[in-house]
């Protein structure tokens, strides 16, 4: 757990996802590609209906971020293989982007990632998800391919 504060002086709480997240970590989530694909297809993200299932028992990484009482943003890390993991589900609540919510949640799973002895991080996004490829470019992410449907990038940690 982790309190920072972002870019605009407010105070953020980052911490281990638990039980009682999941309702607002689910929303969160689905509410941010309905955003940005203008619709919701719950098939797609069966990950989401268990967050603790699928990602914190099974060894990766979730976190939550809270400002206040509201949960304002998501990530996890994945293990791919012994020395590599895959950046998945960074959200931000669309009232609180542009504030290093999202830039924050990467940082703390990047230094997940080089605890965990990861020498190498991947992340994949849709190709015209422009403000996910900048932040991850600013991060210092090299893309390494790219598709009509998305971006693979990688980070290689010391």
């Amino acid at each position: 757990m982790k309190n920072v504060t972002g870019s605009n002086g407010s105070s953020l709480l980052i911490r281990p996802f638990e039980e009682h997240d999941q309702q607002a970590a689910r929303q969160l989530i689905l509410q941010g590609l309905g955003e940005h694909f203008g619709f919701i297809d719950e098939a797609l993200n069966p990950d989401l209906n268990d967050i603790m299932t699928s990602y914190v028992r099974a060894g990766h990484s979730f976190l939550v971020a809270y400002s206040g009482p509201a949960l304002v943003g998501t990530g996890a890390l994945i293990t791919v293989d012994e020395g590599t993991g895959r950046i998945v589900r960074v959200s931000t609540h669309r009232d609180y982007r542009r504030r290093g919510i999202g830039r924050t949640i990467v940082t703390f799973l990047l230094d997940q990632a080089r605890e965990r002895g990861y020498r190498r991080v991947f992340v994949e996004t849709n190709n015209n998800w422009y403000d996910a490829i900048g932040l991850y470019q600013r991060l210092g992410f090299v893309e390494y391919g790219r598709n009509e449907h998305g971006v693979g990038m990688v980070m290689e940690l010391d």
